[in-house]
């Protein structure tokens, strides 16, 4: 199976605060985990032991769909987090996806080239 990962991907075109950051991506987290937790076990468990996590960037709103259809197209999981509005940016805001847990060597196929953040 090979090591298994999360990676986040945060819109930087947005202007959050650091905080912010931190919350959307706590929520994305969350979110593609128990998603996988259900859908993957198997990768789940094998994850759950480091829980390893990479944060990485994209500059619009376009970038970060396409990196969503590519997860989709290699029928990775993923989890969308739209922000409910109610401190820095616009309700219903796209700000980031997470794409597994899954095996690493499928994910980097699709964010590899992208920055740390």
């Amino acid at each position: 199976m090979g090591s298994i990962k999360q990676v986040i991907v945060v819109r930087a075109d947005l202007g959050m605060g650091k905080g912010k950051i931190a919350a959307q991506v706590g929520h994305a987290c969350v979110i593609g985990a128990e998603n996988v937790r259900k859908s993957h076990p198997a990768w789940f468990e094998k994850w759950w032991a480091g829980q390893e996590k990479v944060v990485l960037k994209v500059n619009s709103e376009k970038e970060l769909n396409e990196i969503k259809l590519a997860a989709i197209d290699l029928n990775l999981p993923w989890a969308e987090v739209t922000d409910a509005g109610h401190t820095q940016i616009a309700p219903g805001t796209f700000t980031c996806i997470s794409i597994g847990p899954a095996p690493e060597n499928l994910i980097d196929k699709i964010t590899s080239d992208l920055k740390l953040l």
